[in-house]
């Protein structure tokens, strides 16, 4: 694995940032995530920025701050202009020494901290944009506790098919109707059909769903026609966010035979806007295993590095509000708790496969892990498993029921990594709300 530990994974390094040095804080000094953003209500060109504590770095005004050596300037400055898909491509190296400079530019003690203290911008006071061009996106399916339940719900007897502990199946999304988080979308129109009905209706859906998953960000490209051995594929890796993949359940249910999701998954997905880095992630990192009796991947899919190192210890979070909620000032209700290290694939893996039949990768693409789902009842990343296809709805802590989602309803993913002898971090939320269907044509 690429990513090893080095100074700014130093749990006792501290910031002078003060909210960096908060415990319960998703960015301290050993996080330095990457967004793209400017002042809300600017007319500012978008800049690259790094989470510190509850402000964020903004790179064009570090740039100008000088105290940066030249090869530090060189990385800075396609950044300084909101260009973060250049360090991507750059791999793993000029990430690296930017991740160093940083580090030591916003420790206690620094001497840039006075020039650097007029480049914060509180993050309550930013407004966050896509934090890189994404130009394709791949959506998997390595969350093999969601696909047992749900194969359940429509195949009991024989709820995984033949291929899904061999090969890392995955569909090509669309990236056009991907937004930052804090964004809201319309319920989707599609085709239902009911079992009873002689044909389907073009009609709103009425079985909203959202997905749990992990979106993780290319970095360094491949030829085509060159795959990536998966030894190195870690090194064509750049970062990870939150991703929820909303899902119109009824309107999959009709077109998914035989090609698989189309209008029940193009409409929207959100990400969290901090993508973390490959680099902050070693120290959550641990063996990848499959249980025993369980096929072993084939060996373009298996090696030492991967196995010893290939999970991440994430521990995922999914929480509502609804307008009741908001109406009341109540908080937001858990609706589930999972783990990536439970993932069927590791992040190399899907790289690794999604290159070995000679597909070119390009910076920014993105790739989602498919739905984060826990062997425990109440782990489940969707709805449709937690209301067992809306037989059993929830019933929230204020006496509300959800089957599916309502119009209103704002849906929160939160992520954290923990590990001893580690500074802990997160992602920040990953939030989005549903507003009500446009009318359906005449």
């Amino acid at each position: 694995m690429s990513a090893c530990l080095d100074a700014t994974h130093d749990p006792a390094l501290r910031s002078w940032v003060a909210s960096a040095n908060d415990p319960a804080s998703d960015f301290p000094i050993q996080n330095l995530p990457f967004g793209r953003l400017r002042r809300a209500g600017s007319e500012q060109p978008w800049r690259i920025g790094v989470a510190i504590g509850d402000q964020a770095l903004d790179l064009a005004l570090a740039l100008a701050a000088g105290g940066w050596s030249e090869d530090e300037q060189a990385v800075l400055r396609p950044l300084a202009r909101g260009d973060l898909n250049a360090l991507m491509a750059a791999g793993p190296l000029p990430r690296r020494l930017l991740r160093g400079a940083l580090s030591r530019a916003l420790a206690e003690g620094s001497p840039q901290a006075g020039a650097l203290a007029g480049a914060l911008l509180p993050q309550a006071e930013a407004e966050f944009t896509l934090p890189c061009h994404i130009g394709d996106y791949t959506d998997f399916y390595t969350g093999i506790h969601h696909a047992t339940t749900v194969g359940k719900l429509f195949r009991p007897d024989n709820p995984l098919l033949p291929n899904y502990k061999w090969v890392p199946i995955g569909y090509h999304g669309r990236c056009s109707s991907i937004g930052v988080s804090g964004h809201a979308f319309r319920r989707p129109l599609g085709q239902v059909k009911t079992p009873e009905a002689e044909a389907p209706v073009l009609a709103p859906s009425r079985r909203l769903d959202y997905e749990l998953e992990l979106g993780v960000f290319v970095g360094a490209p491949n030829a085509q026609g060159e795959p990536v051995p998966l030894a190195d594929a870690e090194d064509h890796l750049f970062g990870v966010v939150l991703l929820n993949d909303w899902s119109a359940r009824d309107v999959q249910a009709w077109e998914y035979q035989p090609l698989g999701p189309f209008l029940s998954k193009n409409f929207a997905t959100t990400i969290s806007p901090w993508i973390v880095t490959m680099d902050a992630l070693a120290p959550f990192r641990v063996p990848f295993a499959r249980p025993e009796g369980e096929p072993a991947p084939l060996p373009y899919l298996d090696g030492e590095s991967n196995r010893a190192r290939g999970a991440l210890d994430l521990h995922f979070e999914v929480l509502i509000e609804t307008p009741r909620m908001r109406e009341a000032g109540e908080a937001p209700a858990r609706l589930s708790r999972s783990n990536f290290r439970d993932a069927w694939w590791t992040m190399a893996q899907m790289l690794a496969h999604h290159t070995v039949g000679g597909c070119n990768l390009q910076p920014g693409d993105l790739l989602g892990s498919g739905t984060q789902s826990g062997p425990a009842p109440g782990e489940g990343g969707s709805l449709l498993e937690l209301s067992l296809g809306g037989k059993q709805p929830l019933t929230l802590p204020n006496g509300e029921t959800r089957s599916f989602l309502l119009d209103g309803d704002t849906v929160l993913l939160r992520g954290r990594c923990e590990a001893a002898g580690a500074r802990a971090i997160g992602f920040g939320d990953c939030a989005g709300s549903v507003l009500p269907a446009r009318e359906v044509a005449a």
